[in-house]
């Protein structure tokens, strides 16, 4: 019988987990030697191939000698926390991958401890080791002090190293710089992750985890079968956490993975992570089990939402000339199919009916789901982001999502990011050089005052600096945060932008449209060098005359617009103004097009 080992690989962003897979999958064979292994194959989504970060959480399986490893690449963000949490309670060991150069992070910090809350004995595994800028012996020491700050105990705290390259294909003992292959580290996990810890002759239970829709076998619920054995065609039922009955359905399909794919069995013993259809009602924290069961398994608590966008109908005079799905209906079943299979995002329908708050965990979720919306042909409209307070049940104080964010700069850009981060409430708590000329300074911020810090930032440190932030805790409100310092330019009429007249707005500020991009009244074309919005008129022509000027025809040269991604606009915007999303274009509005209405709901802000 094959022997299981369940565990899952967590890292920062960029420290080389898919790397790492990819070649575990091509040395173990579940690769053939002549087969196209794509560049990081795990990250099958569009989106995570062209930001080159984990977004979802994925399940493989290599053989080992006699041993069958059931691996997890969870994401490395924390906006995408809700997978690392649900992931972390299929398994029973954890490799932990640092950077032998860029050693422990915020992201490193966030999902670490979530392993060791669970109990899991993580592998360290210093990746990276063929970097010239290596220090693997600093990186040990400050993996073992972020163990002990985080509360690991003795055994946890005595974890085997591993140092590797998971690009070249090699791991080692010894912290050397180069070796033949990953043997070492398939070893090291068959001797330390231990076996699952399960009941296979009781009935059958397994927790649904993860959730998907495949269009010919319908509804697919992973998890971890947690006892018994479950066959084909088998009756079970499902079970809410407070085990109150779902349904009552037939197992149709035993699926369980087999390198890159996955492969029909006609049953899985407990211990195994499998996936199964046959369910139509059941989702994620639900508990699968035989018909006897009366009692469901323990779902582990997900950490609550700390920011919020409202999602409406796109009403701009270009609507449904892009997308086809723009419908609040079809808005509101796209979310609620989202939150249903992503347990870090809440939906709620608002009183207009045509809007609805989704809450998650930070701009980059909010942002990465708004994206794939719009690629499947949704047009909508987005606010702007705003963090959910919270009243303390002791003492009644109000209380904001305050951030940890660490911050490596050049040592002369220094006193520019101390200056801002101070401006949006942040106190600093570290600063300390890093090498190579760098300063690493560590701040706790409102996370209000982070919204559209990022862009700032980048051309305060001339694109050198690196933030990485992470949620630490809900703390006493800081009081009010600086807003956006410029107003805006906004369109007074509709149609095609005129370059003679962009030409004639350029002193005015930064433009953000090109000529002939389709423009209308209240639409956003720029930012003004002031701090008040000022309605301009890109559609103006030059007057044309029968009488030949003295001088030469001004030659017309614009500078390129500022052209925004959905997450620059995002941040960028403010309470007074919308993104207009399309499948072809992203447009920032205000939320009242007429300028008589925009007037009338600034004196109602004014004198409230």
């Amino acid at each position: 019988m094959t022997v299981l080992r369940n565990l899952a690989i967590i890292a920062h962003v960029d420290h080389g987990k898919t790397t790492l897979i990819d070649a575990l999958l091509q040395q173990s064979g579940a690769v053939r030697a002549h087969q196209q292994l794509a560049e990081r194959a795990m990250d099958s989504n569009d989106l995570e191939r062209e930001r080159g970060i984990t977004i979802l959480a994925k399940c493989t399986a290599v053989a080992w000698k006699d041993y069958r490893l059931n691996i997890v690449d969870t994401p490395g963000h924390a906006d995408f926390g809700g997978e690392v949490e649900r992931i972390l309670d299929m398994v029973d060991g954890a490799l932990l991958l640092v950077d032998s150069a860029e050693s422990v992070r915020p992201q490193t910090k966030f999902v670490l401890s979530k392993a060791l809350a669970k109990g899991l004995r993580p592998i360290v595994v210093v990746n990276k080791m063929d970097r010239p800028d290596a220090r693997p012996d600093t990186v040990l020491d400050e993996v073992f002090d972020l163990f002990a700050a985080l509360g690991a105990d003795e055994h946890q705290l005595d974890f085997p190293v591993a140092y590797a390259s998971g690009r070249s294909g090699w791991a080692s003992m010894e912290p050397v710089t180069s070796g033949e292959n990953l043997h070492p580290l398939l070893d090291l996990i068959v001797r330390h992750v231990p076996a699952p810890d399960v009941d296979r002759d009781a009935p059958f239970t397994m927790l649904a985890t993860m959730i998907e829709s495949d269009p010919y076998i319908g509804r697919v619920l992973t998890g971890r079968v947690a006892s018994g054995v479950v066959k084909m065609n088998q009756a079970v039922r499902a079970l809410r956490r407070d085990g109150t009955l779902v349904e009552d359905a037939r197992i149709t399909k035993i699926l369980r993975s087999d390198g890159l794919k996955r492969e029909a069995v006609d049953q899985a013993e407990a211990g195994d992570i499998v996936s199964i259809a046959g369910l139509s009602k059941t989702t994620v924290a639900d508990t699968i089990g035989a018909v006897g069961i009366t009692e469901p398994l323990a779902a582990r608590p997900i950490d609550p939402p700390t920011m919020a966008v409202s999602i409406s109908v796109n009403d701009s005079p270009l609507a449904g000339q892009e997308g086809d799905k723009v419908t609040s209906r079809m808005i509101r079943d796209r979310l609620f199919r989202e939150a249903e299979s992503n347990v870090a995002i809440r939906v709620t329908e608002l009183p207009s009916k045509d809007a609805f708050e989704v809450a998650g965990r930070g701009e980059l979720q909010l942002g990465v789901l708004v994206e794939t919306m719009r690629r499947e042909g949704f047009e909508m409209s987005i606010s702007r982001p705003r963090v959910l307070f919270r009243e303390n049940a002791e003492t009644g104080q109000l209380e904001e999502p305050i951030e940890e964010v660490h911050i490596d700069v050049d040592e002369e850009y220094s006193g520019v990011v101390v200056e801002k981060m101070s401006l949006r409430r942040a106190e600093m708590t570290d600063m300390r050089p890093s090498g190579g000329g760098k300063t690493r300074i560590v701040f706790m911020a409102p996370s209000r005052g982070l919204i559209g810090y990022r862009s700032e930032f980048l051309s305060d440190t001339r694109g050198t600096g690196v933030l990485n932030r992470l949620f630490s805790h809900y703390g006493p409100h800081k009081g009010e945060v600086e807003g956006r310092r410029n107003g805006v330019l906004v369109s007074n009429g509709t149609g095609e932008a005129v370059a003679y007249a962009l030409w004639n707005l350029e002193e005015r500020g930064i433009l953000f449209v090109e000529p002939q991009t389709r423009v209308y009244g209240g639409m956003v074309i720029g930012e003004h060098s002031r701090g008040n919005d000022l309605d301009v008129n890109p559609l103006k022509a030059k007057q044309l005359t029968n009488i030949r000027s003295a001088g030469k025809d001004d030659a017309i040269r614009l500078t390129p617009p500022k052209i925004m991604s959905l997450e620059e606009a995002i941040a960028y915007i403010d309470e007074d103004e919308l993104i207009e999303v399309t499948p072809k274009s992203i447009r920032l509005r205000k939320r009242f097009l007429d300028p008589n209405d925009r007037k009338k709901a600034a004196r109602a802000v004014a004198s409230a």
